[in-house]
């Protein structure tokens, strides 16, 4: 359901830090760009995305994956976007970001963000703002509040992205754990999880659930027997590396609760990682929680806030990159 909110974002107290932050440490401020010779950079990164997703229904969980991929390996320094050196694989290489898209989008907005204020606005906020902005246009109104004043990386490897990312297979222990390495307790790793409620998936993602759960050619029992056979209409064993499943069925670009509704009304999570979820006690008292729009809306925005602000470059640490894409 498209629900036209406005939202209430909560603002965070801002620490002004010098060098890199750890654990989920607050951003300089909220719009640190008005103080410098860039003071629209903000509003200029709203309306280039805004065009853009009035074009492309996708660009919301397209840039929001980019967006948590970049800030669970190295912090949101925006190493997700550096291209590898050389021999040496960056983090776009790592098997789990192969299938990320919306990388042109962020190049076409800084290309046009230098050509106004040349050096002033780093990769990594532009991509955080370029998450927020795109899920936040079908609503006409900011979802969260993006504080600013983010610094460039200069470090990208594959390397890091496996024990720090995520993964659909993981289960509840594991998932509880990644959260906790970054700052981030139970109630973010399900109000985070809700983002599971635009996209797609290509089918490698949930396969095994479908034919060979337990290695012995069988389904895994928790997920909708009814909703599995569907899954394997779509993705036969083996399947077409290039299809793709919508996250939340029948309502993949619409931001909203439904993706916690089918979760613990219907068990379609179409991840093991979904299903982990209810085998915890306090996750699906959250679960229960997050079922209404405005509440899943409030949640979301401040998990996203404290998301954003893992491990950040401030101050003299990192760079402001003139392409996205390599370092200076």
């Amino acid at each position: 359901m498209r629900t036209q909110l406005v939202l209430t974002c909560l603002v965070f107290l801002c620490l002004v830090l010098d060098g890199v932050a750890g654990g989920a440490a607050k951003v300089p401020r909220n719009n640190f760009y008005k103080s410098t010779s860039c003071p629209n950079a903000e509003q200029l990164i709203r309306d280039i995305t805004w065009r853009k997703a009035k074009n492309d229904a996708t660009l919301g969980a397209k840039l929001l994956r980019v967006h948590y991929h970049d800030c669970f390996v190295r912090g949101c320094d925006a190493s997700i976007l550096l291209d590898k050196v050389g021999t040496v694989d960056s983090e776009k290489e790592a098997r789990p970001n192969l299938s990320l898209g919306g990388f042109d989008v962020i190049d076409d907005i800084k290309r046009q963000v230098e050509a106004k204020c040349p050096g002033i606005v780093s990769c990594a906020d532009i991509l955080a703002l370029s998450a927020r902005d795109a899920v936040s246009f079908p609503f006409k109104t900011s979802m969260w509040e993006v504080e600013t004043g983010r610094k460039d990386g200069n470090v990208s490897l594959a390397s890091d992205v496996n024990g720090n990312l995520p993964s659909p297979f993981s289960d509840f222990a594991t998932l509880k754990q990644i959260f906790a390495n970054k700052g981030l307790n139970v109630d973010d790793l399900v109000a985070l999880s809700g983002a599971h409620t635009i996209g797609v998936s290509h089918c490698g993602a949930f396969s095994r659930r479908l034919f060979n759960f337990t290695g012995k050619g069988d389904m895994d029992p928790t997920l909708n027997a009814t909703y599995a056979e569907s899954l394997k209409k779509l993705c036969p064993n083996p399947a077409n590396p290039n299809t793709t499943v919508e996250m939340d069925p029948l309502s993949s670009t619409s931001f909203d609760s439904n993706y916690f509704n089918i979760l613990i009304k219907q068990n379609k999570g179409l991840f093991q990682s979904d299903a982990a979820l209810l085998n915890d006690t306090k996750s699906v008292i959250v679960i229960k929680k997050l079922q209404k729009d405005k509440t899943f809306f409030v949640e979301f925005a401040r998990s996203m806030q404290k998301m954003g602000a893992i491990q950040l470059l401030t101050g003299n640490a990192g760079e402001i990159r003139k392409n996205c894409r390599v370092r200076n």
